[in-house]
């Protein structure tokens, strides 16, 4: 008897699945892709996904509703990524690429014009706050060309590795923490039907009223009372930068 011969299109055996998990997505891209296939790529994959991502959040990313907007089977996409966790790698890789070179002078004045940009880009893309895990600490090229960037700046000042690699830590931690918390806020808003500042402190005022009636926040109630800037996130932004930029000069004497 004959014997049969194996399809071209047979999935791949077990050892070839552990491999392709082992190997990073990024240095599978690298390979090229099959000439039939050549209308879907990476890229394309990432831009379709942004483009959910920014008008319905995260959650509306799936496998199939990304095949159906790109056109494809819904296997297709497989071929580049293994899920949406990949996916989103490639979502946070290509929106980095957002972020313009700094022509700035001087360190402090490329850190700052980083993370203003930065806090930009996640205004811009609210889904960079809920990232799973995986993609939110995923090393990918135009992060990692971010990074080193940042760390280029502060190369020539006479510091450790470890130091500047803390510097631009700091930063990095008091950008996403800030702007996580606006984007935060700007959902509360948008949950509750509120499109004002003014909606918003409607709404929050019985709470506020009656903490404030307590008598135990008085320096609270003074910011309340005396504070101009308030609606104001972006000087809020800026200022906090400042001082953490000030902070690092004096501690390293410059």
């Amino acid at each position: 008897m004959a014997s049969q011969k194996k399809s071209s299109a047979a999935p791949p055996s077990q050892g070839e699945d552990e491999g392709q998990a082992q190997t990073s997505l990024w240095e599978r891209l690298e390979r090229p892709a099959p000439a039939p296939r050549a209308a879907l790529t990476p890229h394309r994959i990432a831009s379709v996904a942004i483009e959910i991502a920014d008008a319905e959040g995260l959650d509306a990313i799936t496998m199939r509703r990304l095949a159906a907007e790109l056109g494809v089977a819904p296997m297709a996409a497989y071929r580049y990524v293994s899920g949406k966790d990949d996916v989103m790698e490639l979502m946070v890789d290509l929106v980095h690429g957002e972020l313009e070179h700094s022509q700035a002078d001087g360190w402090r004045e490329t850190m700052r014009a980083l993370a203003l940009r930065t806090r930009a880009l996640m205004l811009k893309h609210p889904w960079l706050a809920q990232l799973s895990p995986q993609a939110a600490f995923a090393l990918t090229p135009n992060r990692m060309a971010v990074a080193e960037r940042s760390l280029t700046a502060l190369d020539s000042l006479g510091l450790n590795a470890d130091t500047m690699m803390a510097i631009v830590r700091t930063i990095d931690s008091y950008v996403h923490g800030a702007t996580n918390a606006e984007i935060t806020l700007h959902q509360l808003m948008e949950g509750r039907g509120w499109s004002s500042d003014d909606e918003l402190k409607t709404g929050l005022a019985p709470q506020m009223i009656w903490l404030m009636g307590t008598g135990r926040y008085p320096t609270f109630q003074r910011y309340l009372l005396e504070g101009t800037h308030k609606d104001d996130p972006q000087w809020q932004f800026e200022t906090g930068l400042d001082y953490i930029l000030d902070g690092i000069a004096a501690r390293m004497g410059i």
